[in-house]
């Protein structure tokens, strides 16, 4: 097993707890957020999708320009871009960048209203059969040595082919999301990582059986990544101390919001359901605001069904131990990002991301030696 540490990044500076105040792309920012990233030891960033977000393709470029060794990891919504032209566009951006360091995520789409922002009225069980033919012609695209033909439900391609091919045997990573019906089906058959949200240890155990399963199924096996946002602090009462903080300004700038502030970070408030993910956590919150010792769900009982929300309490050590639980059920990919997203990579570099990798080599280590 190996360990990757992944970032997020964004194009102006802001979170749950901080005010949007800067432009919305401010390219200075992106070539500080990434270089912190590199810093601070992170293996890659993740640039997110919405419908009116800035395009994840640049900001990627940006990214990879703006370092040396840092990977980035795109979003990607399939029905809206062939997956020809992405595999090009993948293979384009990997060999510009130096091989090695790009992979994407496909994200079915959750939010039927942000789909229809972009022209996208389909139902959302079509949308992972639709995901799995786009990731099937992407994989085909970037590998097929001779022009392939596609007959399927959503895509059909006749002759199709790429000159460009990714840079390394690496290839294009896939990553995938979701737990909604049919999208275990889906990531277990097509993904190389499948990305989880930050539940309690039970429920996570849980997911990574199913798609396990799911995937032996198919005589694949695939990687797990966890996605949490850890608050870290020189003593447990002040990590604890900071989380209340971060609560309390997150629930300032939904006050904000709900009196005409524009410039809040807070969600728009939901008009349909939500995803089973997002639906998922908020269960948990309503259980407790805290899981297993340290997982705590006050910001996602606070704002809602809006994604990664969950955050592990404690010391550097606490914390790292409390992520490298996860890494004993099998997660070997973690993203993490901040309520201080600049300031938080920075802090994180000093002790939490040297001791989630000495405690993932000391676990490597005692596990060689049962073996032998």
């Amino acid at each position: 097993m190996s360990i990757e540490i992944l970032g997020m990044i964004a194009t102006t500076a802001g979170s749950e707890s901080k005010k949007l105040d800067g432009p919305i792309v401010d390219p200075s920012y992106v070539r500080e957020f990434s270089r912190a990233h590199e810093d601070a030891g992170f293996d890659r960033v993740l640039i997110g999708y919405s419908a009116s977000s800035p395009d994840g393709f640049a900001v990627a470029a940006a990214a990879l320009h703006s370092t040396e060794r840092l990977k980035v990891l795109i979003a990607h919504r399939p029905g809206f871009v062939a997956p020809t032209l992405v595999a090009r566009k993948l293979a384009t951006l990997d060999h510009l960048s130096g091989g090695g360091r790009v992979a994407i995520h496909h994200i079915s789409g959750g939010s039927d209203e942000d789909q229809r922002r972009d022209g996208d009225f389909s139902a959302k069980g079509d949308r992972y059969r639709r995901t799995g033919e786009f990731i099937d012609v992407l994989r085909r695209t970037l590998s097929s040595e001779e022009p392939f033909d596609y007959d399927g439900e959503f895509y059909r391609v006749e002759g199709g082919y790429s000159a460009v091919k990714p840079a390394t045997d690496e290839g294009i990573p896939i990553f995938f999301g979701g737990l909604s019906e049919g999208a275990v089906e889906v990531g277990a058959a097509y993904a190389d990582v499948y990305m989880l949200f930050g539940e309690p240890l039970d429920a996570v155990a849980e997911r990574i059986q199913a798609v396990r399963a799911a995937a032996a199924a198919q005589g694949r096996e695939v990687e797990f990544s966890l996605s949490t946002r850890p608050i870290i602090a020189a003593t447990e009462d002040e990590a604890w101390a900071k989380a209340q903080r971060i609560y309390d300004e997150t629930a300032a700038l939904i006050a904000a919001r709900e009196t005409g502030n524009t410039l809040s970070f807070a969600p728009p408030k939901r008009t349909e359901p939500s995803s089973v993910s997002a639906d998922l956590l908020q269960q948990h919150a309503r259980a407790a605001d805290v899981h297993d010792e340290r997982l705590w769900l006050g910001i996602t009982r606070l704002t809602g069904p809006s994604g990664n929300s969950t955050a592990p309490v404690g010391t550097p050590a606490q914390v790292a131990e409390a992520l490298l639980k996860y890494y004993d059920l099998g997660v070997t990919h973690f993203l993490i990002r901040g309520f201080d997203p600049l300031g938080d990579v920075i802090d994180w570099g000093d002790e939490l991301i040297p001791a989630l990798r000495d405690g993932a080599r000391l676990r490597d280590e005692a596990r060689v030696q049962r073996v032998a």
